[in-house]
C-alpha cells in the first residue's frame, strides 16, 4: 500500500490515510527497506525523494522482540503446512502480529495464509 502511496501522493491510498488519521499508520522497518531497495533500482531522483518524504511522516517501527518469537512460530507453521512464503512477507507479517497491528497491505494472498496459519496454530 506504500508504495501506492509513494507513486500517487494524492491517491485513494492517501485519501483513506487521511480519513482515518496520520497518527494511527506506521510501518516496518522491513516495508521502508524493501521501499527504499526499489526506488534506488529503479534509479528515479523523483520517486526516492518521494519515497523520503512519506517515509519521513509516518513511524517507521524498529524489528525488535518478540518478533523473532513470532517469526519462529510463523514459519514453522506454514513450513509444516506446506504453505511458506517469501522471507520479507513472513518477517512483516511477524512485526505486526507480534505488535498485535493491523497489517494492511496489497500482498493479500500471501499474507492471508500467513494470518489464518499463525491464528490456528496458536490455538
Amino acid at each position: 500500500m506504500l508504495s501506492d502511496l509513494v507513486r500517487h501522493p494524492a491517491g485513494k491510498i492517501a485519501q483513506r490515510i487521511k480519513a482515518m488519521g496520520e497518527e494511527r499508520i506506521c510501518t516496518s522497518l522491513v516495508v521502508a527497506a524493501e521501499l527504499r531497495y526499489g526506488a534506488y533500482k529503479k534509479g528515479s531522483a523523483r520517486l526516492t525523494k518521494q519515497l523520503e518524504v512519506v517515509l519521513s511522516a509516518l513511524d517507521v517501527l524498529p524489528l525488535e522482540q518478540p518478533a523473532d518469537y513470532q517469526y519462529a512460530e510463523l514459519r514453522t507453521a506454514l513450513e509444516q503446512a506446506g504453505t511458506p512464503i517469501g522471507p520479507n512477507d513472513m518477517l512483516i507479517a511477524a512485526h505486526a502480529m507480534a505488535l498485535g497491528l493491523v497489517l494492511v497491505t496489497a500482498n493479500v494472498n500471501e499474507l492471508k495464509l500467513a494470518y489464518v496459519k499463525s491464528n490456528t496454530s496458536s490455538g
